[in-house]
């Protein structure tokens, strides 16, 4: 049975309860942020300029993998809004998933377990947005009712490491051999512990398969963003100050969960913005209206010192 692709590893395990402005190239802040009287030779330059970069950011091909999931969804919807720098595409695991998203040409049907089966979605891709994960299943007969804890198994074929090893690992391969020249994985946290509870869930050892191909992705030599996200929360994007870290020290203090949607939009900026390059992340934000929403993306990244 093939592996199902979702959106976010932390999508799958219970989680706690609880119009961004867009970053512009330093050649676009550079036509406008010194207003002088141009000639008309002068102003038909700029002009040729500024579409030169716009048909540069057009050619900008990304593929987001485990497209039909909550998170996945929305990075490929702001893809596609951005339709003058972006050219969005979606791998999903099923024709369902795939008409979930509204069926377009551009959304392609593939088992990322099956290397030759990722060849036709990363053909002629610029970059690569990777949001697929195991995705652990409850076993019958829990009653909420009586207390306890219900217990999660993985279904054969579908274990951490067929996914999230061997899975992601075919994922950055064929990203390699397309020639991409940026990868954005979405992992974990926790991966520092190897004892952390989610290791635990259908004896997946999850945590450490993603670690694993964090860790194969950084030897790559692609430039890189690797984005280790809390818990993920569906609510509203734009709205809080973001918070970075690194080696879990987030899960040490309260604010341990984010919203998908601001998820989505680091992983589309991480694409935007030189700082992001070479990085890995923990992410996660201020509870609403403790903070100002994050707006300058360039200045969150320049923030992260850690390579992996």
């Amino acid at each position: 049975m093939a592996a199902r692709v979702v959106l976010s590893p932390s999508t799958c395990f219970p989680l706690t309860p609880a119009a961004l402005r867009e970053n512009t190239s330093i050649a676009a802040r550079g036509l406008s942020c010194f207003p002088r009287r141009l000639s008309p030779a002068s102003r038909r330059t700029a002009q040729s300029g500024r579409g030169a970069l716009a048909a540069a950011t057009m050619s900008s091909t990304v593929l987001v993998t485990g497209s039909g999931g909550r998170t996945g969804q929305i990075v490929y919807r702001k893809l596609k809004e951005r339709a003058e720098q972006f050219v969005g595409r979606g791998l999903v695991r099923t024709e369902e998933s795939k008409e979930k998203i509204g069926g377009a040409d551009d959304v392609f049907v593939g088992d990322i377990r099956d290397a030759a089966a990722l060849a036709p979605a990363c053909q002629g891709i610029d970059a690569l947005i990777i949001l697929t994960s195991a995705v652990p299943k409850m076993k019958p007969g829990f009653d909420p009712s009586k207390g306890g804890r219900p217990e999660f198994f993985f279904e054969d074929g579908q274990f951490p490491e067929q996914v999230d090893w061997i899975g992601q690992k075919n994922q950055i391969d064929a990203a390699a051999a397309a020639g991409v020249k940026h990868i954005v994985l979405v992992g974990s946290m926790g991966g520092t512990d190897p004892n952390h509870p989610l290791n635990s869930i259908g004896n997946g050892n999850i945590l450490v398969w993603k670690r694993k191909a964090e860790q194969y992705l950084a030897d790559s030599g692609i430039p890189y963003t690797i984005i280790r996200a809390g818990g993920l929360q569906d609510t509203a994007g734009g709205v809080r100050e973001l918070l970075v870290s690194r080696d879990d020290e987030l899960l040490k203090t309260e604010t341990r969960t984010i919203a998908r949607a601001d998820v989505a939009e680091v992983c589309v900026q991480a694409l935007q913005i030189e700082e992001a390059k070479f990085k890995a992340l923990d992410l996660a934000s201020k509870p609403e209206g403790a903070g100002a929403p994050t707006s300058d993306f360039k200045s969150l990244f320049s923030q992260v010192t850690a390579s992996f």
